[in-house]
């Protein structure tokens, strides 16, 4: 969940910096991965400033340039060339000095010291869309404002910063997946830490009905599944784009602002809590709203154009002919609010939790209202945002509030009562908190406290906190707020350790692989075993009908159980590229899954089609070095990813020779490679990824990826002990081939040949060049090989190496058709 530090505060004064705010919500249970600055204007507007322009004459080398004087306010007069029409002497202006750097989308440029002409210029006055405060390219900004040469230039504009804080909500606080419920839980935690300030909420004294007639009417008939229905009509209204302020709220959060009418029920869906939705009530047949089960098998086309078939259960609002809505899910296409609406009606409901988290898995939909809905919004806070919500409507969009405001609420739900011993929460907690410090902190979470003795605190729990029903409940929000770091570890704790040790040696090998990859550069990722099954689609290797599917999936994006480890990995790698993390070398361990369609269940086999398997995948992409004076940036090739997956063999002490390489098949990359043993053992694959495969996750850059069967590495993996030997005293002797050989001839079988030929002396072959093109016969490719030749005890003669040589030549000659060139 997004939150925004300057929307925060429009609830609750408090002084803390961004970070700070961070660490304090994360003590209280509200843990923040992430802060990152939002600039309302790309680069703040830094090293723009407000300048005086002193003279202004023709450039004598141009018939549309001038040259200027300009005073910036540092008591010098800055020399600058303007190519602007409007630009003249007296003006007021906005300039861009050496060094500032300008943005246009994903460009950017800085501002340099230059020669236009013959002439030297200093800076850049600008335009409007230059520095990004508006659209306007016709002349330079003129300020008609009596503002002092110097000024900074986010001064003058009012601009100011606003931080997006990540909080991820744990299932049971959805009280706080507003930033309203979280300015509430830090006014309790600055309440604890002498902080204390007064929580704001929005008033809704204003709220009265301009007309009692003009409404739409509502019918209930599932009180079970709808426990609460408000609404109330606004006619008259213009829908038009929202102001400034509340497109920026909206963006900073990540929403994009649509309109004034649907950017309000957004607003204060994040800002309350409250999910809301909006009619054009000139769609609504009948002048009725009618909350009822929808038809079994019945067609829904939901606003983002995809039909449904609805189920006997799930609720819908209607018409008095037509469903227009999934309740508490998803809207219709042709009920919504257009630029043509001028009459809209307001809804603000509590649906039952189970109804809609059944109706959004039948329907594999998940909605910031569904979200909310599922896990229970406050059923007596919906009449308050219904009010809030009219009043915003009629200021922003104008129109009268037309009556009835209907409130359908048979049973009201009251708070649930909870008592609470003071001797229970000092010995669940583990340390003696005071009583009064106990009341203080449960009176700032806004328990309303019936009696209050010496030994006990009898309370009511607002109904928006759904999860405390029970005396150990209101222990933990106690305790979250007191401070889990303010109980100290008792000296009367003790702990029985068993002695016994065993030996996990699938663990101990991940650990040693981790460490290596770790400090080769790459970092360890984890990602969720569930997967979109849309990833398998038209993928030969691992075919969507083989995917393990879930019966009631979260949502469509987390239908499957992942075949292959690849999309996950890809996720990760775009989340990172669009922050402008684009060098990147990633490595998970994690299980995979297949269903086999042709095996069958049997009564003593019953998961006979489903099988597991444990995988290791590295990903690189991007610069493998960065670049400086002295070498060019160097990108990540296959070659790389190569060599530290034979670092991993190496590492396990698997025999290079027992490994065989061959063209891929899995249809992953773009050129890839099958990696197996020689009794023909699959091992996993390796190879450039395909760019249709990145592009779907929006990656443009090339991606390098190998998965490897861990299982099957674990077993061909050798427990030898490391052995030391004195270096030799003799020295290497090197000789060069350069052989001409068949396209289909692999360096793989040029080594083994080598090999074959001298076990005693040989140390080491390599390539060292390959050559395809002019000179060579067609299907020829030429190879430079190295090898090394060495006797630990004594020099080699000329002629033992002359004789080593002539059977490595006869033998390549022979078995691969290779020629000296």
């Amino acid at each position: 969940m997004n939150i925004s530090y300057n929307w925060l505060k429009k609830y609750l004064d408090f002084s803390l910096t961004p970070d700070e705010l961070a660490a304090a919500l994360t003590s209280i249970g509200l843990e923040t991965g992430s802060v990152e600055e939002v600039e309302s204007i790309r680069g703040g507007l830094r090293g723009i400033v407000i300048g005086k322009v002193l003279t202004c004459v023709e450039h004598p080398n141009s018939d549309h340039l001038h040259i200027t004087t300009v005073d910036l306010g540092d008591g010098a007069e800055t020399q600058i060339v303007c190519g602007a029409p409007n630009v003249a002497a007296g003006q007021t202006v906005v300039v861009a000095t050496v060094g500032t750097t300008l943005y246009d989308g994903d460009k950017e440029f800085a501002i340099k010291k230059s020669k236009i002409r013959g002439v030297e210029s200093f800076g850049m006055i600008c335009a409007e869309d230059e520095i990004g405060v508006g659209s306007s390219h016709d002349g330079i900004i003129v300020i008609t404002d009596d503002v002092k040469p110097g000024t900074p230039a986010a001064e003058y504009y009012g601009l100011s910063s606003d931080w997006l804080l990540e909080v991820d909500l744990t299932p049971n606080r959805i009280d706080a997946a507003s930033h309203y419920g979280v300015a509430r839980d830090l006014s309790a935690w600055m309440a604890a830490h002498t902080q204390a300030s007064e929580l704001r909420r929005p008033a809704v004294d204003a709220f009265e009905l301009d007309n009692a007639e003009g409404g739409v009417s509502v019918n209930v008939e599932d009180t079970q599944a709808c426990p609460r229905y408000t609404g109330v009509t606004v006619r008259g209204v213009t829908v038009k784009e929202s102001p400034k302020w509340l497109k920026d709220a909206l963006s900073t959060i990540g929403l994009r602002p649509i309109n004034n009418i649907v950017d309000i029920t957004n607003y204060l869906l994040h800002g309350i809590g409250q999910p809301l939705h909006c009619f054009d009530v000139a769609k609504i047949a009948g002048g009725e709203i009618v909350v009822k089960n929808a038809r079994e098998g019945e067609k829904f086309v939901t606003l983002d154009g995809v039909e449904h078939t609805l189920d006997s259960r799930d609720l819908m609002i209607c018409n008095s002919e037509v469903p227009m809505c999934i309740a508490g899910v998803f809207g219709g296409l042709d009920s919504g609010v257009t630029e043509a609406t001028t009459d809209v009606f307001l809804e603000s409901a509590y649906f039952n939790p189970t109804s809609v988290r059944k109706t959004a898995r039948r329907h594999g939909l998940n909605t910031d209202s569904s979200f909310r809905f599922e896990r229970g919004v406050d059923p007596n806070n919906t009449l308050y945002v219904l009010r809030l919500a009219a009043l915003m409507v009629k200021e922003l969009a104008g129109g009268e509030i037309c009556g009835p405001l209907t409130d359908v609420y048979p049973s009201v739900i009251e708070p649930s009562r909870v008592d609470l011993r003071f001797d229970y929460l000092n010995s669940l907690v583990g340390k003696e908190i005071p009583a009064e410090t106990v009341v203080s902190i449960l009176k700032s979470l806004e328990m309303n406290l019936l009696e209050v003795t010496d030994k006990e605190v009898k309370m009511e729990v607002p109904t928006y906190r759904v999860d405390v029903t029970r005396p150990c409940d209101v222990v933990e929000d106690v305790l979250r707020i007191y401070g889990y770091n303010n109980v100290e570890i008792s000296d009367s704790v003790r702990s029985a350790l068993s002695s016994q040790t065993f030996e996990d040696r699938d663990n101990a090998l991940r650990n040693l692989i981790s460490e290596q990859l770790c400090a080769e550069g790459f970092n360890e990722i984890l990602n969720n075993s569930l997967t979109a099954e849309s990833y398998y689609n038209e993928l030969p290797g691992y075919p969507a009908d083989h995917c393990v599917k879930l019966l009631n999936p979260l949502s469509n994006d987390l239908s499957v159980m992942r075949q292959t480890l690849l999309f996950g990995g890809l996720e990760s790698l775009s989340h990172n590229i669009n922050r402008k993390m684009a060098d990147l070398r990633m490595f998970e361990f994690g299980n995979v899954y297949f269903f086999n369609p042709a095996a069958e269940s049997t009564a003593d086999r019953v998961l006979a089609p489903y099988s597991e398997s444990s995988r290791l995948a590295l990903w690189m992409t991007g610069a493998l070095r960065p670049g400086n004076w002295a070498r060019k940036e160097e990108e990540a090739t296959v070659y790389d990813l190569k060599a530290v997956v034979a670092n991993i063999f190496a590492r396990l002490g698997i025999n290079p020779a027992e490994i065989r390489l061959s063209a891929g098949t899995s249809g992953l990359y773009a050129a890839g490679l099958d990696i197996a043993t020689r009794s023909g053992k699959v091992l996993g694959t390796l190879g450039i990824l395909s760019k249709k495969i990145a592009a779907s996750m929006d990656i443009k850059q090339q991606v390098v990826y190998c998965e490897l069967d861990w299982h099957a590495l674990v077993n061909l993996s050798i427990r030898k002990k490391v052995s030391y030997s004195p270096l030799a005293r003799t020295m290497p002797v090197k000789r060069d081939l350069a052989l001409l050989l068949d396209k289909s001839v692999s360096m793989e079988q040029v080594e083994a040949t080598v090999r074959e030929s001298e076990r005693r002396l040989l140390k080491d072959v390599s390539l060292f060049d390959v050559y395809e093109g002019k000179n060579l016969p067609e299907g020829k490719k030429s190879y430079a090989i190295a090898i090394t030749l060495q006797d630990d005890e004594k020099t080699l003669q000329d002629k033992q190496i002359e004789a080593v040589m002539n059977k490595v030549i006869t033998n390549l000659t022979k078995k691969l058709g290779a020629e000296l060139r």
